[in-house]
């Protein structure tokens, strides 16, 4: 089930408690309008996700990031990768990680963004899990360096999660896919409204005499 459906869900329950107060039923009419409401901002906040999905689906078609939607989230995945034993952020990694903060604080202000940490197998599962977070603030650094609100960038890793490698059990030049940063939008929020502001106008000119 989808996270923002639970949401609602739970939303309707607490919804329902609060229309009965002190009556022992909530009236049809109340119901049935807390319903459509729901169901209109479930609706809504689908198109944003998929709205959002296809601009980076556009936009980072030049980069090697792959990005689906997932149960009501939006996942960039391998927007950067380290060198072994790295979390150092590379040069060729930034241009997207640019466009990635350029796109999302200017149509979605409300985006809450988790970074994921991953690195290949070599190593002690804590060893790794520490890695893979210093690999994660890396890229959660740069995105508030450009511009996105650092309470809305949430950092975890999943270290050497062998359910999440993309190429299991390699480590060494072999295992570079597996030492990466993926991103993952869990709240597309409501596009913002971009409007542009007219030109002053201008007082005609006095006769010149």
């Amino acid at each position: 089930m989808r996270s923002y459906q639970r949401v609602a869900y739970v939303s309707l329950a607490v919804l329902a408690v609060g229309l009965s107060g002190c009556q022992n039923y909530v009236k049809k009419t109340d119901y049935d309008a807390a319903i459509a409401q729901l169901r209109s901002d479930q609706q809504k906040q689908q198109q944003e996700i998929d709205s959002l999905t296809q601009q980076m689906q556009q936009r980072f078609a030049q980069y090697d990031a792959k990005i689906a939607e997932m149960n009501g989230r939006i996942r960039i995945d391998t927007v950067s990768h380290f060198a072994f034993n790295d979390a150092t952020l590379r040069d060729q990694d930034k241009p997207l990680l640019d466009d990635f903060a350029k796109m999302v604080s200017k149509n979605y202000p409300q985006a809450v963004v988790t970074v994921e940490g991953f690195t290949d197998p070599s190593g002690s599962a804590s060893y790794n899990m520490r890695l893979g977070r210093k690999r994660a603030d890396a890229v959660r650094d740069y995105l508030v360096n450009a511009g996105m609100p650092a309470d809305q960038i949430r950092a975890v890793s999943y270290g050497k999660a062998a359910n999440r490698q993309v190429e299991k059990g390699k480590s060494g030049d072999e295992g570079e896919a597996n030492r990466r940063v993926s991103l993952v939008v869990d709240f597309a929020g409501t596009q913002a409204q971009t409007t542009e502001t007219p030109a002053p106008t201008q007082p005609p000119a006095s006769p010149q005499g």
